[in-house]
Formats: C-alpha cells, sequence, structure tokens
C-alpha cells in the first residue's frame, strides 16, 4: 500500500480492538490494538530498521485513541521512532455523518434507522447523538434512533423503542467499524446494514491518509504533536460550569473557531444551520489538520 511503509492500523472500541479489521491484516499492512501491543510492534520495526506509519483507526467518535497513539509512540526510544509517523484519524464525525446518510440514502424513507456503535464514554456516546441527528436533518427518514453496543440503550431496546414509535420495520446502522449482530425482538423486522464505509473505500482512505502523513514527514512533521492534542477538547476535563472562563497556561495558546460545520455532501451538500461553534486549542502545529476524503 505505502511502498517500503508498513501500515499500522490502530484500533479502539471501534473496531473492536482490531478484531472488525482482521482482514486487513497483509504483508503491508499490520492492525493492533493500542497500548503495550502497538508499543511492541512498533519497537520491533525500529529496531529491524522498517519504516512505519501508523493509522489511528477511529471513525470520529474517539479521539483519544488518537491521543493515546502518538503518547505510546512519544515513549518510543528515539532511535526506535526515528522511521515512524503518525498519520492523521482515519475519519472524523463529519465523515461518519457523511458515510451514514449514503447508507440510509439506500433504506426506504418508510423504515426506522437505528444508528448503532459501541459504547464508549459519556462524551464518546453524546457524539453519536448528534450525528444521529444530522442524519436525520439531512435525510428523509422521520424515525432516527440510537443504540449501543455494550451500553444503554442496547440494540435491542432502541428496536423496541422504534416498534412503539410507530415503525413497521428496523434498520440497523452500524456507526463503527464493528457491525452487530441482528437484535433478537420478537416480532419485529429487523436488517443490519454493512459496514459504514465498504471495503474497497475503507482501503482508498487508509492510503490516502498514509500518503499525507509521508508528505508532511518530508516536511519534518512527525505527526505526533498534532497527535497529543487532538482529546484536548474531549471529556470532563474540558467541561466547563457556565459562567466559568477557561483557565489554561500561557504556553497553551487558547482560540476560538466559530466556524459552519458542514456535512460531508452525499446528499445536497447543506450544512447544519445550528451553526455549531467548538472549542479549537492548537495546542501543538498541526492540530487543526483537515481530513480530505469522505469516501
Amino acid at each position: 500500500m505505502a511502498g517500503r511503509c508498513r501500515v499500522i492500523a490502530v484500533c479502539g472500541h471501534e473496531a473492536g480492538h482490531g478484531r472488525a479489521l482482521a482482514d486487513l491484516k497483509g504483508r503491508d499492512v499490520t492492525v493492533v490494538p493500542g497500548g503495550r501491543e502497538l508499543f511492541r510492534c512498533l519497537a520491533e520495526l525500529g529496531r529491524r530498521g522498517e519504516e512505519s506509519c501508523v493509522v489511528p483507526m477511529t471513525l470520529g467518535r474517539d479521539p483519544e485513541l488518537v491521543a493515546d497513539t502518538a503518547r505510546t509512540l512519544r515513549a518510543l526510544p528515539a532511535k526506535d521512532r526515528a522511521g515512524t509517523v503518525l498519520a492523521g484519524p482515519f475519519g472524523t464525525a463529519q465523515h461518519l455523518v457523511g458515510w451514514l446518510r449514503a447508507a440510509a440514502g439506500r433504506v426506504p424513507a418508510s423504515d426506522a434507522l437505528l444508528v448503532t456503535a459501541p459504547s464508549g464514554d459519556p462524551f464518546e456516546d453524546a457524539e453519536l447523538y448528534r450525528v444521529a441527528s444530522l442524519v436525520r436533518r439531512h435525510g428523509n427518514h422521520p424515525l432516527v434512533e440510537v443504540a449501543f453496543t455494550g451500553g444503554d440503550p442496547d440494540p435491542a431496546q432502541g428496536v423496541r423503542r422504534c416498534l412503539l414509535l410507530g415503525a413497521a420495520r428496523v434498520v440497523v446502522l452500524p456507526a463503527a467499524f464493528a457491525v452487530p449482530g441482528v437484535p433478537e425482538v420478537p416480532g419485529a423486522q429487523v436488517t443490519v446494514a454493512g459496514p459504514p464505509v465498504p471495503r474497497s473505500a475503507l482501503l482508498r482512505v487508509l492510503a490516502e491518509r498514509v500518503s499525507d502523513a509521508l508528505r508532511r514527514r518530508e516536511h519534518g512533521d512527525d505527526g505526533i504533536a498534532a497527535g497529543l492534542g487532538a482529546a484536548d477538547h474531549h471529556g470532563h476535563h474540558h467541561t466547563h460550569p457556565p459562567g466559568e472562563g477557561h483557565e489554561h497556561g500561557p504556553a497553551l495558546g487558547h482560540s476560538h473557531s466559530h466556524g459552519h460545520v458542514h456535512v460531508p455532501a452525499h446528499g445536497g451538500g447543506r450544512h447544519d444551520d445550528s451553526h455549531e461553534h467548538p472549542h479549537q486549542h492548537p495546542h501543538a502545529p498541526g492540530a487543526g489538520h483537515v481530513l480530505r476524503s469522505s469516501a
């Protein structure tokens, strides 16, 4: 895929810690969970003098995977990480909205959609509700619900809710690499759509992330600094009660970006009229790098 550069696909819960992407393994691609296994893999490649590009396999809900991956790379001895570059995340939440909208476009409008993903932390789960809301707003399905494998509501509860709201049929839309089984709900007509990113598109996007990272490395950027700041606006540590300001140290450089949140144009190219204003903290050069592909 990337010449002599081995691609390391680092997986978190969105990919079942690697199980959902096991078929990517090959001569050029290694699939590993984060943490110790990633560290051991990269250390071994470094000792053999092999170059590698590490791609965090998140669809946008798990910025901690990106930051944890960057911390793992930083912990390697300098000689072992000399030939390693960290790519941007496989996808963003905006990409996920676009992929789900494309999948929803193949489902009859009379069917209910149940957007489903493995449960994460409270902020990741809240993000899935936002994603589902955008899928509904920019689509033709009046009924779009959310469920979490290993969480609350689980897929069976989600199906029952759809039935109570008048749905005759329910289509489960996976919002992760891991595709759930059909929920067992007596009397319900339930089908499960395929993964949000087809294999051909998955390989294309993965190659694009690697290509972008290798180009940045030519200019001296190994991607680690940007990765370390990937989760700076995520989690309880960035939740401020009403009336309280942001009291970051002067070295962190705080700025606010007030831009529209655009949804990839799979169905008209409209954007979210709510004009979301996410806080962006450029703690490291390149932290605001934009991913190109929406596959």
